[in-house]
């Protein structure tokens, strides 16, 4: 019997019940090119998150394939090897199947700790074995069924050129294969987005399983487990007609955090596409005001098309501009600033219970990704991840095509070592400037956006050429050209930061700023930048009249 290991892509995680992640997705329709995408952001304090890759390959009848999960003292088990493996990068395969993730944990009593698979294993080997989005939820359905699921609570966006899936899924408890899952499709002119919450509520229902297939089918809407209203009324979850079922009732309700943490998120994401007083109607659920209103839409119609940059900068969100925004009171310090030190949960000095917001953009993402799929590319060309390490709004976003043959080198993991510093770690030379910029944001966000534009304007115009010279290509040409154009993309990024960092530290040493233009630090005379002016006001507020100057004596 022939075996290799899967280590599972977030082998570094040491647990997997603390991580806040951000997915969202558009449909074909709902793009300014008919892309379907999907983005996310992997959030969790203290990891590395380096570009994962899987080579395909033709495995012998009998093969076995090794998986292991959470830590490097996890247990590994056995599972069948596929005939034939997709080659994957990072969460796209050679086929633009894609699947992203955010975890919302739901009843803990439905986690089986016997199960063989935790989500990410069930990921990776779903995008090794699915030629589209709809064969691998069947896939990942069969592998549950098979082998047990040993998580909590998951949603996926499971997406390809043609289309966009949302799917939800949880366990059924220990000693018990198997899953509850319901999935729905995206209409093509919508988008959606999850963010550690269960979303599906009522779902269109078929009259009987599919016999073939082990679960129910509303043809081109709506697929689920068999099961999936029984075992609620099973475990006394529900008891009304089955028409009025929810899943996220039944499986993952919501609590005040649930709704502030997670669904503010994807509140944020519709209001910059939709009419804003429309979505404004929506604030007293954000604010746990579910008498007057119990959830948000699961999709909607944009008001325009989006585009790639458009994506990429929803992932940046801090609620700006909303009744969130996380820049506009004494919170953001004297600096302005959209990011917060304390945890989501904390007390005042009296021993209120507080909370902090906590918006799509966060300093603790260990990597983000925007995703393409286009059906009018082909597939080496037509998928592309937009892939960096850390927080989506202090990196420049690098293309990375589905079909490359090898990780550029500063997004491998043996160079982005969590304990080390290095100069040649995308990881560590994106904190290297954020950190910079963190406590300081007012003054230096400036710089660092103009980098990351000149960056990702460069990837968009290269792009037109790129697909102009694959469309004769062979497919092995195609495969060892885009790996290059991958790698220099990289290189480039990693160039640019570097010169981003030396100017930050020159442009603003001991707190001022010296005038600079194109990244390059001029000849004017410095200034100091002032403090954000409801800092100020707080200031004057509480220490009363230390600070106020004098009136001049009259004449």
């Amino acid at each position: 019997m022939m075996k290799r290991i899967l280590l599972s892509t977030l082998l570094s995680f040491l647990t997997a019940a603390g991580f806040a992640c951000t997915n969202l997705i558009v449909g074909k329709l709902a793009s300014v090119d008919g892309s379907v995408m999907c983005t996310y952001n992997c959030d969790g304090f203290g990891f590395a998150q380096p570009l994962s890759w899987f080579a395909p390959g033709r495995h012998a009848p009998g093969e076995m394939v090794a998986i292991r999960g959470w830590g490097p003292q996890s247990t590994v088990h056995y599972v069948s090897q596929a005939d034939y493996t997709y080659g994957v990068a990072g969460l796209m395969n050679e086929k633009q199947v894609t699947i992203v993730e955010t975890t919302w944990d739901g009843r803990r009593e439905l986690r089986n700790p016997e199960g063989y698979l935790d989500y990410f294993t069930l990921m990776d080997l779903a995008l090794q074995r699915s030629a589209t989005a709809r064969e691998a939820i069947e896939v990942m359905h069969n592998l549950v069924q098979e082998y047990g699921y040993n998580a909590t609570g998951e949603s996926f966006a499971v997406c390809d050129p043609q289309e966009a899936w949302i799917m939800e899924l949880i366990g059924k408890g220990p000693g018990r294969k198997g899953a509850v899952w319901v999935a729905m499709r995206v209409p093509d002119d919508c988008v959606a987005a999850y963010a550690n919450a269960s979303r599906i509520r009522q779902f269109p229902q078929a009259k009987k399983a599919d016999k073939k297939k082990g679960f129910c089918i509303v043809e081109g809407e709506c697929m689920y487990a068999a099961d999936v209203i029984s075992f609620a009324r099973e475990m006394g979850w529900y008891d009304g007609p089955d028409k009025d079922f929810s899943f996220r009732e039944a499986y993952g309700p919501l609590d005040f955090s649930a709704i502030r943490y997670c669904e503010a998120r994807v509140w944020s994401f519709f209001r910059h596409h939709y009419d804003k007083d429309v979505m404004d109607s929506y604030l007293p659920f954000i604010n746990g005001q579910t008498e007057i209103c119990d959830h948000l839409p699961l999709w909607i119609k944009p008001d325009a098309p989006l585009s790639v940059r458009d994506l990429m900068n929803d992932m940046r969100d801090h609620y700006e501009g909303t009744a969130l925004d996380m820049t506009a009171d004494v919170s953001a310090g004297p600096w302005a600033s959209p990011y917060r030190n304390q945890p989501v949960n904390f007390k005042s000095s009296d021993g209120t219970d507080m909370f902090r917001e906590r918006p799509i953009g966060c300093q603790q993402s260990g990597m983000t990704m925007v995703c393409q799929m286009r059906s009018f590319l082909p597939d080496e060309v037509g998928g592309v991840t937009y892939f960096n390490m850390d927080d989506a709004t202090m990196v420049a976003y690098v293309p990375v095509y589905c079909c490359i043959n090898r990780v550029p080198e500063p997004f491998r993991r043996e160079n982005n070592n969590i304990r080390e510093f290095s100069t040649e770690s995308a990881f560590w030379m994106n904190n290297f400037v954020a950190n910079m910029v963190y406590p300081r944001w007012s003054a230096m966000i400036g710089d660092l956006r103009e980098a990351q534009s000149e960056l990702e304007d460069f990837y968009a115009e290269d792009q037109k050429e790129v697909e102009r010279r694959v469309a004769d290509m062979t497919h092995q040409d195609r495969v060892n050209y885009l790996t290059r154009k991958t790698e220099e993309y990289t290189d480039r990024m990693m160039r640019r930061w570097d010169k981003l960092a030396k100017l930050l530290i020159v442009k603003h040493n001991d707190q001022i700023m010296r005038p600079s233009e194109n990244g390059e630090i001029g000849f004017g005379r410095h200034t100091s930048p002032a403090y954000a002016p409801a800092f100020i006001d707080a200031v004057k507020a509480q220490t009363g009249g230390r600070y106020v100057k004098p009136a001049a004596p009259s004449e």
